[in-house]
């Protein structure tokens, strides 16, 4: 695959208590295959492909106190210039720039609210060689206590242009609901698109045209302890299927299969911990027939539909699993 554009999500890799577990599990979840592992000082750095393409990677935790985590990089043509930008910008750099053979020069960073990401400026290895597709990577997002900081950072920092997706209404009965000013709640999302992106191409969904990744808030529907993190996606061509695959692996099911306006998605753990979502998309027919039957004088449509407007779900990677009724408040499911 091409070099990936400046601040475009290029690859993710997961830290691991057990790397011989973790192929286990992920090659039969995803049917990744695996390359040859590098050596101890790299913690066995292991490349997952998928269909022949390089898709992930895998990494021996070098000491148990460390999180067992999905981590996502994105792409940079200069990794010391994006360093000083990320310092000037409130972020920390947790790992300096540093040169990974001849495939790159990595980096590792954490924004004003605590959420880490990392920095790829490709040598001989760009990243992901298949993306997108069933088995690879197709989203990620931030959650975060404090957008009123982070916004701004990614969007200085990257020059990520910013367009909040419509929050649906959300009965005040809902836990962790925003009442304070009376009446009903909002979702609140945001989207990233390339600053040179067609105004008004946010969608609604994970994947939208053109985004590169998005935001959302952690409120009081949350565990206390959850941090700022975030949450990749892979692509699946059965939601279901996989998610029951995950269980009778080892993993658990943290948001159970259900459906998006981009298709279906839940939120798994894996047989060690490492949180992540799968999405199986639906195709251009199957969403031009869904929003037609969702249409407020499409014919036979039901009274009263719930439809979602922010697709979101929530790491575990760090803490517990969140309410029911909480996920689908951030998730934008509304009363039309």
């Amino acid at each position: 695959m091409a070099a990936f554009a400046e601040g475009t999500p290029c690859w993710v890799d997961v830290s691991l208590p057990d790397l011989e577990a973790g192929k286990r599990f992920y090659g039969e979840l995803f049917g990744w295959t695996f390359g040859r592992a590098a050596g101890a000082e790299r913690g066995h750095y292991t490349e997952a492909f998928s269909d022949g393409k390089r898709v992930a990677g895998l990494v021996a935790k070098r000491d148990g106190r460390m999180p067992t985590v999905w981590g996502v990089y994105f792409a940079t043509a200069d990794a010391v210039a994006l360093s000083r930008r990320i310092r000037e910008a409130g972020g920390q750099l947790v790992r300096e720039p540093v040169a990974v053979g001849r495939s790159g020069v990595m980096a590792q960073a954490a924004d004003p609210a605590g959420a880490v990401f990392g920095l790829w400026q490709a040598g001989d290895e760009a990243g992901f060689e298949k993306k997108g597709l069933p088995g690879s990577f197709c989203w990620t997002e931030v959650y975060t206590r404090d957008k009123a900081r982070v916004d701004p950072f990614y969007e200085s920092v990257f020059g990520f242009r910013g367009v909040d997706v419509p929050g649906a209404d959300v009965p005040a009965d809902v836990p962790g609901a925003d009442v304070s000013g009376g009446g009903d709640s909002g979702v609140d999302f945001r989207m990233w698109f390339p600053a040179d992106a067609a105004p008004g191409a946010a969608g609604a969904a994970p994947g939208a045209a053109g985004a590169v990744g998005g935001r959302s808030v952690i409120t009081d529907a949350f565990p206390a302890e959850l941090p700022g993190h975030f949450l990749s996606y892979f692509s699946v061509a059965d939601c279901d299927r996989t998610s029951g695959t995950a269980v009778r692996l080892g993993g658990r099911i943290t948001a159970p299969p259900f459906d998006i306006a981009s298709g279906r998605m839940a939120v798994l753990v894996d047989n060690q911990g490492a949180s992540f979502a799968v999405l199986e998309e639906r195709t251009a027919e199957e969403t031009a027939e869904t929003e037609a039957a969702e249409a407020p004088n499409a014919p036979n449509a039901p009274e009263a539909p719930l439809t979602e407007s922010a697709p979101e779900s929530v790491s575990e990677s760090e803490s517990g699993s969140e309410p029911e009724s909480g996920r689908k408040r951030r998730l934008g499911w509304k009363r039309t």
